[in-house]
């Protein structure tokens, strides 16, 4: 039901005005073996100007933390209608979360970027973990964290 509801946020938040079709991506975060508390993870869209455009999913349920997820915070305002439907559980050190949603083919090769901030209970916050342009020759390359992940690969 979870992955339904995120699919059908995904396509109406993230699609751009017109007739828009959507592809099943399939985006894997790898943490690092770090040593702490589960890591809560927000992975959110920012568009060709850098503003935000949309969130895709919230690892970590307790809405009291999200303010360590600094940027997807300072975009959102803490604003939880930006993830209803799309969180799960925080993800633990050495743990690896795949997540599979539909994103608007508009977001590919049109200068888009998905970003993931990382936070970890008694540990330092981690805004912009990793930002990577949403290209379709980027798919299945993996790309390195700053802190808490190991790596980070997006498949279509």
């Amino acid at each position: 039901m979870k992955s339904t509801f995120a699919m059908l946020a995904l396509t109406t938040a993230l699609t751009l005005p017109g007739i828009a079709t959507a592809r099943p991506v399939t985006m894997t975060t790898t943490l690092t073996n770090y040593g702490g508390d589960g890591a809560y993870l927000a992975l959110y869209v920012t568009d060709p100007q850098g503003a935000y455009a949309g969130s895709l999913w919230m690892a970590g349920g307790k809405s009291k933390y999200y303010k360590h997820l600094t940027d997807w915070y300072r975009f959102t305002g803490g604003n939880t209608s930006q993830i209803n439907g799309i969180t799960g559980a925080s993800v633990g050190a050495g743990r690896t979360l795949e997540i599979t949603l539909d994103l608007a083919d508009a977001l590919f090769d049109a200068g888009y970027t998905l970003h993931i901030d990382a936070a970890v209970e008694d540990m330092r916050d981690s805004p912009n973990e990793v930002a990577v342009p949403l290209t379709t020759q980027g798919a299945g390359t993996p790309v390195k964290g700053r802190r808490y992940v190991a790596d980070f690969s997006y498949g279509m």
